[in-house]
C-alpha cells in the first residue's frame, strides 16, 4: 500500500501528505529537511514514517525546523501540527478567529506590552465576574415587589 493510500489523522502527517501531493517528492522534502540553527536533517524514511505511521514520540525542535525548512512553512505552523497530533492540543489560527475576535486583535496589535498586560488582566476580570443574567431578579419578582 502507498503512504498516499493510507488514512492519516495527524495534522503533521496532513502536512506532509499535502506537500507530497502537491508535487514535492520525499526525496526532494529530505534534501531540503536541514535545521538552519543546528544542521540536523530529516531523512526520506522518517518522512515517510511521519506521513504514513507517526511513531509514539514528535519530533525534537530541530527536526520540526528541519521539516519546516523542507515543506517552506513557518516553524510555528509546525509546532501547531506536532502539538495537535501527539497532544490533541489545538491552537487558534488567526484565520480562524471570528470578526469580532479580528477587530480585538487588530485594536490590540501594536500596542507595548505594559499596556497589553493591562488589557489582559481587565479580560480576565470580565470573565471571572458572576453571570449578570442569573444575579438579576426575574421580571415576575420584580412586579410583585413594586406592589
Amino acid at each position: 500500500m502507498n503512504v498516499e493510500d493510507q488514512p492519516v489523522t495527524g495534522a503533521l502527517s496532513r502536512l506532509i501528505l499535502d506537500a507530497n501531493d502537491r508535487g514535492l517528492s520525499y526525496g526532494k522534502m529530505a534534501g531540503q529537511a536541514v535545521d538552519p540553527e543546528t544542521g540536523t536533517t530529516v531523512s526520506k524514511p522518517y518522512l515517510q514514517r511521519l506521513a504514513a505511521n507517526p511513531p509514539a514520540n514528535p519530533p525534537n525542535l530541530p527536526q520540526i525546523r528541519a521539516l519546516a525548512a523542507a515543506l517552506r512553512i513557518s516553524e510555528r505552523r509546525i509546532k501547531a501540527a506536532a502539538a495537535e497530533q501527539w497532544l490533541d492540543y489545538k491552537t487558534a489560527e488567526p484565520g480562524s478567529y471570528t470578526r469580532e475576535m479580528r477587530a480585538i486583535v487588530d485594536l490590540l496589535t501594536g500596542m507595548p506590552d505594559p499596556e497589553l498586560s493591562r488589557w489582559r488582566a481587565m479580560i480576565q476580570a470580565v470573565r471571572e465576574l458572576p453571570d449578570l443574567k442569573s444575579a438579576q431578579p426575574d421580571n415576575a419578582a420584580r412586579e410583585r415587589s413594586s406592589f
